[in-house]
């Protein structure tokens, strides 16, 4: 009795293609579709298991939906005079509205259920030309990177030099102006210091109105000062970012 007609549609059809140097792992990809409206058990063999690596080699395809197989054949010297031809066989079978176990559905089913689609391995090695052209591609994208280096640094360049001069110089009087407030607000604090230890040695014995209001002022002199010093620290780096663009 002749077996049904595959429910399954193969993509490719009839050939996987395999294209080296056989030097790393080559993956091809094998589409699975189901048509139809109940699901598909499905299983992908092969006469050569010590070659090939398929991920996934069995399982379910629901109704109306499609999965993608991955075929990778594993390095391998390549001999031209080679005969042997792989074959792949995908295997299938309409599960039963109640299934609860593939391999218990396959293991009972009868052979008129199965259905199978064969196809051949097909292995390509690039030709000489090919491989130059590959070589010659190579060289272009890495000669290709180094002017966009080249570039990028002439533009970096060019708008440093480009900078305004005069946009410079406000930089330049403004970080003065801060630099000998941050000197004038050290003194301040330095003196607040000095007349604290004074009172202190003068007194053994502070009120505590006269002491929170000390301590106020040193806060004050302190945040001022912190304050200068990252606003100049904001400057300077304005100016090193310009520079550096």
């Amino acid at each position: 009795m002749a077996r049904p007609e595959q429910v399954l549609l193969l993509e490719p059809q009839y050939e996987l293609r395999f294209r080296g140097p056989f030097t790393d792992v080559v993956t091809t990809t094998l589409k699975l579709a189901n048509p139809t409206d109940r699901n598909v058990c499905f299983k992908v063999k092969t006469t050569a298991p010590r070659r090939y690596c398929v991920r996934p080699n069995s399982g379910v395809i629901d109704a109306g939906t499609s999965i993608n197989v991955s075929v990778m054949l594993q390095p391998f010297d390549y001999d031209p005079n080679e005969k042997s031809k792989h074959k792949f066989m995908v295997q299938s079978l309409l599960a039963p509205p109640d299934m609860t176990d593939t391999e218990g559905v396959w293991k009972d089913a009868k052979p008129e259920d199965l259905m199978d689609s064969k196809l051949r391995c097909v292995f390509e090695m690039p030709t000489e030309n090919e491989k130059t052209h590959e070589m010659d591609s190579n060289k272009i994208s890495s000669s290709l990177s180094k002017s966009e280096s080249s570039t990028l640094s002439m533009k970096s360049m060019t708008m440093a030099s480009s900078l305004d001069d005069g946009e410079v110089k406000k930089i330049m009087e403004e970080c003065k102006r801060l630099q000998m407030e941050v000197q004038r607000l050290r003194e301040e604090n330095k003196q607040i210091r000095e007349d604290d230890g004074l009172r202190m040695r003068k007194s053994t014995v502070m009120s505590a109105p006269h002491s929170s209001q000390a301590v106020r002022v040193k806060e004050e002199g302190l945040s001022s000062w912190v304050i200068a010093l990252i606003v100049l620290f904001f400057v300077i780096g304005v100016i090193v970012g310009k520079l550096a663009l």
